[in-house]
């Protein structure tokens, strides 16, 4: 599997550039702010690679910014949870009142090809299967894929030592509990995670040394 990335220049968001090799199609992952589209071209040009989707984890302005450029400039679809799709048109649902007003004057719209997912969905492509698991605490709609069972790409809901937050619109430290203690904690140990923001890591680390997992491993 070929996995690239670049942080976005705006609260380095990472956005992930997944394929089966050189030379093939790919996946967009989390496209951010702002406009990373030369970015994202420079990669694509360095492995030779041709986008066919790109997938939003999350809702959140920081993820999602350049989706609508990507997506419709390659005639490409996205995919997001059905949960946080109203978002893409009006982030200012999910962020605080301080980023609000930052967004004032600005518009936004959705790309021409809007998918949803839900929990459980798998969609293949590039040769690759792309299972989404529904992940709510950082916003409602949070999406985690595991990808052909070598890979999770868990978005802002775990972080190399850390998860995401949960005082935005939205989010739930109850809801992230319960993400964690039945849909992180049971993943399997050699998956190698993804994360939004930071470093990749993998469930057997953050099992052994996430405080936030370290409390939960063994007891469910």
């Amino acid at each position: 599997m070929l996995i690239d990335s670049f942080a976005a220049p705006m609260y380095a968001t990472n956005c992930w550039v997944i394929a089966t090799e050189p030379g093939a199609e790919c996946v967009v992952i989390d496209p951010g702010m702002p406009d990373v589209s030369q970015q994202l071209t420079e990669i694509l040009d360095k492995h030779n690679l041709k986008p066919v989707a790109v997938i939003a984890t999350h809702g959140h302005l920081d993820h999602t910014f350049s989706i609508q450029p990507i997506a419709d400039g390659y005639g490409i679809p996205s995919y997001i949870h059905s949960e946080d799709r109203a978002a893409l048109s009006n982030p200012e649902k999910l962020v605080s009142s301080e980023f609000q007003s930052m967004l004032s004057g600005m518009s936004f719209s959705e790309p021409k090809d809007v998918r949803e997912l839900r929990n459980g969905d798998v969609i293949d492509l590039v040769g690759l299967s792309f299972k989404a698991i529904h992940a709510p605490g950082h916003t409602r709609g949070s999406l985690m894929f595991e990808v052909s069972n070598e890979v999770l790409v868990s978005g802002d809901v775990l972080f190399s030592g850390s998860i995401g937050r949960t005082d935005l619109p939205t989010g739930s430290a109850k809801d992230m509990e319960e993400t964690l203690r039945k849909k992180v904690v049971p993943l399997s140990d050699h998956l190698r995670v993804l994360p939004g923001h930071g470093p990749d890591t993998t469930m057997a680390h953050e099992k052994k040394h996430n405080p936030y997992l370290k409390s939960l491993v063994g007891r469910y």
